[in-house]
């Protein structure tokens, strides 16, 4: 069996009410609209067919809520996001086992009576959240609640990369061209909200908790000495903050941290990174994902075949790890 962690759908009428909601989605509406497989279920499940026993976890694609909705227009989409995606997943519970609970964290008393009504009454085998909200970060105060509600379930988070053509590549320009933002500022976000997170004493304080980076944790299993040794001298380069107790106070070495996340194989079909990434997480810590049906499913299981893993890293790969972490058997 192959159980694809992440994958993206946009029901019906969630798409229905976003788009009277938000009905100038710039980029990412005109991507959502050129891929038939994210709305139309005959289409996908064509799509699936050739796999065999190959089964798919879905989640909301982008955009973050928060970033075309109010408070009020947030909560509603993504009650409306859940149901239906709920919903699906009684009806084909051989295609899709579980589906992801959609967050508006704009309003966190409203989010978090949402996500305990996701988990508890609907199922959810766990709550995406995006790299920032709005543009604040991940570590802001205001964002724990979330995070402690999560590790209390002992069920994950879907960690999704959120950056637009507005962040700009250079201070001199208004946008990011050549669609930069994406293809370089993903794996970007990705990174500084790990760091963060790390930083911020996320893993001392929740020592068990589950986050699943998109794109097999972004930069940092590239960069591994950067965010390892080269943070060591924290502080060093800066002179307008004092950060002389940011390392003292964590529990272990900082570098240590980020191997406590876990990666996903949505790489385009990337041979190369493969390997980096899952050495660097190790074989426990890299569930399979697609990125269906945003991008390659067959290049990837391709790539991943000419890896020649073990039969027992294989297993972990393809459903073992998709089952520690959402406490359930797919057989």
């Amino acid at each position: 069996m192959y159980v694809d962690i992440y994958t993206h759908i946009f029901p019906s009428d969630f798409y229905k009410r976003m788009s009277e909601i938000a009905p100038k989605l710039g980029n990412i509406g005109k991507r959502m609209q050129s891929v038939s497989e994210v709305h139309d279920l005959d289409a996908r499940f064509r799509a699936m067919d050739p796999f065999g026993d190959y089964r798919q976890i879905i989640s909301l694609p982008n955009p973050p809520l928060e970033d075309i909705t109010t408070p009020a227009q947030g909560i509603e989409l993504a009650r409306i996001g859940n149901d239906t995606m709920a919903e699906m997943i009684e009806k084909n519970t051989d295609r899709f086992p579980g589906f992801v609970a959609a967050l508006a964290m704009h309003s966190m008393d409203e989010t978090m009576d949402e996500l305990h009504r996701a988990v508890r009454d609907l199922g959810a085998v766990g709550v995406q959240i995006f790299t920032n909200v709005g543009g604040r970060p991940l570590d802001h105060p205001d964002y724990e609640p979330v995070f402690a509600a999560m590790a209390e379930y002992d069920l994950p988070i879907w960690m999704h990369p959120a950056r637009t053509s507005d962040m700009t590549d250079y201070a001199a320009e208004e946008k990011s061209r050549y669609e930069i933002w994406w293809a370089l500022g993903w794996p970007y976000e990705t990174s500084v909200a790990m760091v963060r997170l790390v930083l911020w004493g996320l893993f001392d304080r929740y020592p068990k908790i589950k986050i699943l980076t998109h794109h097999l944790g972004g930069m940092i299993p590239y960069f591994e000495e950067r965010v390892g040794a080269g943070l060591g001298v924290l502080g060093a380069r800066t002179s307008d903050e004092d950060y002389s107790n940011v390392l003292p106070s964590l529990k272990r070495p900082h570098g240590e941290y980020f191997k406590m996340f876990y990666g996903d194989t949505a790489m385009f079909g990337s041979s190369s990174a493969f390997p980096t990434g899952m050495d660097y997480f190790g074989p426990d810590h890299v569930a399979f994902s697609t990125d269906a049906p945003f991008a390659p499913v067959a290049e990837t299981f391709e790539s991943l075949r000419r890896l020649e893993l073990e039969s027992d890293v294989q297993k972990k790969l393809y459903q073992a790890n998709a089952e520690k972490l959402m406490n359930r058997s797919f057989d």
